[in-house]
């Protein structure tokens, strides 16, 4: 019946490392690539701030992009921003409009929100973003803002000349030639993903610089937006695969107790009872010096059998195993692992002190030829 027990619990221990060993799967990690991009936006409209009508403010534009992703999340980006900006003024009955021609490139700070708040996944569809930066604003090509102005003063023929320099409306900031003008941005991205190289993106900012810009003085800053659509391309490869490897389960270990038969003396002879001393391994997981609960009811076999014979003693030695760590920290985990049993053979059981003795052999001595076995606290009463 004994034998029966113990080939049935080698059986489900069998079975429960068949069973973890198939349910563990390599977990595969993806690792990023810092890379270069060019951005390419030829669709784009700008809505320069106004009074006059907001479609009589649109103008298109166009952006290009060189970049650089230094992480996940954060990268930076040399762009340059170009076409046409509008303005305009209503004075009295009349309504005037002009426009001018204007590059722009500016520096920029990017942040993938996506991957900051997400976690970093080169296969996610859809990344938002933001940027912010600084650049100069290279307007020229300003001619229809003098003519306009110049209508306005037909227009108001008895008006003197200082009238036209202070009054808001009457461009009283009017530029010719080339202007170069600091200006700041800031604004959000949206990404589609098409593959690992290519996506399709969406860019919408908001640029401001001083008064001037417009021709016109408010006394506040000129404000223009942009909103561009277009492909950015990633040159290189983006990131690399690799797989995580599955920790090896838990060996558990079935330990086989050998009971001796002794024979039942003649009727007429006096009865000599045997007592064999009583072995039990307790085994502890790597680096650890606790008792498992698996592993508890062997201390209580110990402690049972001093009980049962109060003249009986144990030998507790500890050990650790010589595959991992080094002497220094192999002494400490044997120490401890000693030290663990006779502590709850004292507290847990109320064996006296006297019947404890105790040793540790660090990793120099290895009891068994497996190495993760060496785990152990050896304890031998009799």
């Amino acid at each position: 019946m004994k034998m029966k027990k113990t080939i049935l619990s080698c059986l489900l221990a069998l079975g429960f490392l068949t069973a973890s060993a198939q349910d563990q799967q390599p977990k595969t990690e993806y690792v990023f690539n810092p890379h270069w991009y060019v951005q390419i936006q030829p669709l784009g409209v700008q809505h320069t701030l106004g009074e006059v009508d907001f479609a009589d403010l649109n103008s298109y534009n166009v952006q290009a992009a060189l970049g650089r992703q230094f992480n996940p999340v954060v990268g930076a980006r040399l762009a340059v921003n170009a076409w046409q900006s509008k303005a305009g003024s209503k004075i009295g009955g009349y309504t005037y409009k002009w426009d001018w021609k204007y590059v722009a490139p500016s520096v920029d700070v990017t942040f993938n929100l996506s991957n900051l708040f997400c976690g970093f996944n080169p296969n996610r569809v859809f990344n938002f973003g933001i940027f912010g930066g600084l650049g100069a604003n290279i307007g020229f090509d300003n001619d229809k803002a003098a003519d306009a102005r110049a209508q306005i003063k037909a227009n108001y023929p008895s008006q003197p000349d200082y009238y036209f320099w202070d009054n808001a409306d009457n461009l009283a900031y009017l530029w010719d030639g080339t202007k170069v003008r600091l200006f700041g941005q800031a604004g959000v991205t949206a990404d589609f993903r098409i593959s690992d190289a290519v996506s399709v993106g969406l860019e919408v900012s908001a640029n401001t610089l001083n008064d001037k810009y417009n021709s016109k003085k408010a006394g506040n800053w000129d404000w223009y937006f942009n909103a561009l659509a277009g492909v950015k391309i990633n040159l290189g490869q983006t990131y690399t695969t690799r797989e995580i490897p599955v920790p090896e389960p838990e060996i558990r270990y079935v330990e086989k107790i050998v009971e001796k038969i002794v024979e039942k003396p003649a009727p007429a002879a006096a009865a000599v009872v045997t007592v064999e001393p009583l072995r039990r391994d307790v085994f502890f997981l790597i680096n650890k010096t606790n008792i498992r609960p698996s592993e508890a009811q062997k201390v209580k076999d110990i402690a049972d059998y001093l009980n049962e014979h109060p003249t009986a003693k144990v030998m507790v030695t500890g050990y650790a195993d010589a595959g991992t760590g080094n002497n220094r920290i192999n002494d400490r985990l044997a120490a401890g692992r000693a030290d663990a049993v006779v502590k709850s053979l004292k507290k847990d059981y109320g064996i006296a002190e006297s019947r404890i003795s105790y040793d540790s052999k660090g990793s120099r001595v290895q009891p068994f030829a497996e190495n993760d076995m060496n785990r152990v606290s050896i304890c031998i009463a009799e």
